[in-house]
């Protein structure tokens, strides 16, 4: 157990070093997010027009220069639609301009792989968070069995996929060459910053933790729902795990406005 502990203590160690975050430091090297939950009422994310101005201010106070919300799209939870996720988008736009808040926001998705976004898929009625790349999310307990199946039927379509936070996707965690595998077939991976905050949790830090030293990840977000997600951020830039992801060459920069 003491020889467990120990190699994992090294290994945060070799990834993050010993030193703390240097003073100041936010996450204005990323530039944009990708992955977050800022149109009210709509989904398990912002639930009044305060509460989206509120995390999009604490977003800019860390540093960020540009926005790419993306609801959560589940026929059984979230029906949403790009009607729906477009008139929210233009409601929180109002809103922003109203406060005089001056940030850029743009809207796509995260689609939960079901039969409905094979639908979608098909009728290619994809929001992309940029040109083709379309981020998508699965059951955290269970793989999907037509996983393989829908990254082909997107890849046909012309979609490029982005994983959603794989580093909490708990039946990978017996089999990291799973990731892998997913890369070379294509698809683009986005870590959640609050995975290596350790918020939901210690075995999935360390899966995000070996992810991101095995270079795996191309994106990260914030996936910000509320305050608590604002406050977990902003202690995560002054922690020592922050000089491990001001190294890493996120893509995030292309995708600002």
């Amino acid at each position: 157990m003491f020889s467990g502990l120990f190699n994992r203590k090294k290994k945060e160690q070799d990834i993050y070093g010993h030193m703390p975050a240097p003073v100041g430091a936010n996450w204005a090297f990323l530039g944009a997010d990708m992955h977050s939950h800022f149109i009210p009422g709509i989904d398990d994310g912002a639930k009044t027009i305060e509460d989206s101005l509120g995390m999009i201010r604490a977003m800019i106070g860390m540093g960020y220069k540009s926005i790419i919300t993306t609801p959560h799209v589940m026929i059984d939870y979230y029906p949403n639609t790009v009607e729906t996720i477009t008139a929210g988008l233009q409601k929180v736009q109002q809103a922003l301009k109203e406060n005089n808040i001056d940030i850029p926001i743009k809207a796509a998705a995260e689609y939960y792989i079901d039969e409905s976004f094979m639908t979608l898929v098909d009728k290619k009625e994809l929001l992309t968070i940029r040109d083709n790349e379309v981020l998508v999310e699965f059951s955290m307990l269970y793989e999907p069995p037509m996983l393989s199946e829908v990254i082909f039927r997107m890849q046909s379509a012309g979609y490029k996929p982005i994983i959603a936070h794989p580093e909490r996707y708990l039946f990978f965690h017996g089999n990291l060459r799973k990731f892998r595998e997913l890369k070379d077939n294509g698809c683009l991976m986005q870590m959640n910053l609050l995975s290596v905050a350790g918020y939901y949790g210690k075995n999935i830090k360390v899966v995000a933790d070996e992810l991101m030293s095995k270079g795996i990840y191309d994106y990260c977000g914030s996936d910000m729902h509320h305050e608590k997600h604002a406050a977990a951020l902003k202690a995560l830039a002054a922690s020592k795990e922050y000089n491990a992801i001001i190294g890493y060459p996120f893509l995030n920069s292309r995708l600002c406005s």
